[in-house]
């Protein structure tokens, strides 16, 4: 049975990505000043966790596999859980493929002679961590605690680097910042950004019924998440504030590596790139656990066929770890993750809201159910979190409308896809795959 220490390891793992390396030169590029660039970093942590404690109740209350899915499925019925189990198990895959790319690129990066062999670079490490995983659960909970460990320490050596040999440093020429818009609109864009980065604290809902005590153990794990990754996020920003001015941050998509030349010369870069190269294993690892569990609780809730709810004697379920393995690697050789990423991002905003409101149908529906934890604050910060997914999701697809340098408009896709979504489930239903009841 796992437990707290994991819940954590998968939310950091499947959190803190390459997100993080970027992150901090768009924001700045948005807040060119230090106070305002900290302070969202702490406002979005804020809103990531009044975000878990909803989720916190819903897990408690429903533990079982899945993520998102079975909140869905249990408050608004089958094809809510339908749409939320697809869109999230196909974004998952996406992004196994995406996280095991950018493995391949950075080690071409550190050494040219990969660059012919980055998709196979990709394809291995997406293969290894499945076969690691189909020799049962524990190895998959030991390879995430020790991987996520490893990023942890990354992380904290990087942060002890700037803050022992920063401060008198001489930062490089400052790039231009994005100062002309007004600065709420900057703030609103920044926070977006910052919130994007750390989505992946809600890793622990995917594995609440493999936990021992999921009502106390799932709360702790999500808390203990968001706190973490906090942690990590603003002692990293700190750290490039102590080094670089935020003027020089702005618009540089690898802050840490130029903050790592200024200690290390030309080696900085890749010194960085060597030690998230070995932080992003971990990413591949969460992910391709997470994936597992969503398409295991759609098949064995009879939303598609009952065949890739088998599960070996290691406690793995093996026909839905093949699947999505299988859909990672068709990613990676066909090059469509981006476009998968792209057009299904919009869908984790959209399975975010679900839980909001799932949360306020299963209170009003289910007020006698026994509830080991309640959500603080309800129903105000239930609305409160719901009221900013919607503004973000509405914002993300007007921003997409009217970008008029894009080849395509992932928004219409997504809707789309969405819209096909319907008959494909009632073709399905009509097959008899479909379960009674909940």
């Amino acid at each position: 049975m796992l437990g707290v220490t994991f819940g954590i390891a998968v939310a950091v793992g499947n959190g803190v990505a390459a997100g993080i390396l970027r992150a901090p030169g768009e924001v700045a590029g948005y807040l060119p000043y230090a106070g305002l660039f900290l302070g969202v970093w702490l406002a979005g942590g804020v809103y990531a966790f009044i975000s878990s404690m909803q989720l916190a109740e819903l897990g408690a209350l429903i533990p079982r596999s899945g993520g998102q899915y079975v909140f869905a499925r249990r408050a608004i019925g089958p094809f809510a859980g339908f749409v939320v189990g697809w869109s999230d198990w196909l974004s998952t895959c996406g992004t196994i493929s995406a996280v095991a790319i950018v493995i391949g690129e950075y080690l071409a990066d550190l050494d040219p002679t990969f660059l012919p062999y980055k998709t196979r670079v990709a394809v291995a490490v997406t293969v290894f961590f499945a076969l690691l995983q189909w020799r049962g659960i524990k190895w998959g909970e030991r390879a995430q605690e020790i991987t996520s460990l490893l990023k942890g320490i990354v992380f904290a050596l990087v942060v002890a680097v700037c803050f022992l040999k920063g401060g008198g440093a001489s930062a490089p020429a400052a790039a231009a910042a994005h100062t002309q818009m007004p600065l709420a609109v900057a703030i609103v864009l920044a926070l977006q950004a910052v919130i994007y980065t750390y989505d992946g604290w809600n890793g622990p809902i995917y594995f609440s019924e493999e936990m021992k005590d999921p009502g106390r153990e799932v709360p702790r794990s999500l808390f203990g998440s968001v706190f973490t990754m906090m942690a990590i996020y603003l002692l990293v920003n700190l750290a490039l504030v102590y080094v670089l001015p935020v003027t020089t941050i702005a618009g540089d998509n690898f802050a840490m590596g130029t903050a790592a030349e200024i200690f290390f010369g030309g080696m900085g870069k890749k010194l960085v790139l060597a030690l998230m190269l070995l932080s992003l294993l971990s990413a591949v690892n969460a992910n391709t656990l997470m994936a597992t569990r969503v398409l295991f609780a759609v098949s064995r809730d009879s939303l598609v066929s009952r065949w890739a709810a088998q599960v070996n004697p290691g406690g793995t379920p093996t026909t839905s770890l093949i699947a999505g393995t299988v859909a990672s690697v068709a990613f990676i050789a066909t090059g469509t993750f981006e476009a998968v990423a792209e057009m299904l991002a919009y869908f984790f905003v959209a399975n975010y809201t679900v839980s909001f409101v799932s949360l306020f149908v299963l209170r009003h529906r289910e007020p006698q159910t026994a509830r080991p934890y309640r959500a603080w604050g309800y129903p105000f910060t239930t609305g409160f979190v719901l009221l900013g997914s919607v503004a973000f999701l509405i914002g993300a697809v007007i921003a997409d409308l009217k970008d008029t340098s894009a080849s395509r408009h992932y928004s219409i896709y997504a809707l789309i896809l969405l819209i096909i979504s319907y008959p494909t489930y009632r073709l399905l239903r009509r097959s008899g795959y479909e379960s009674e009841g909940q």
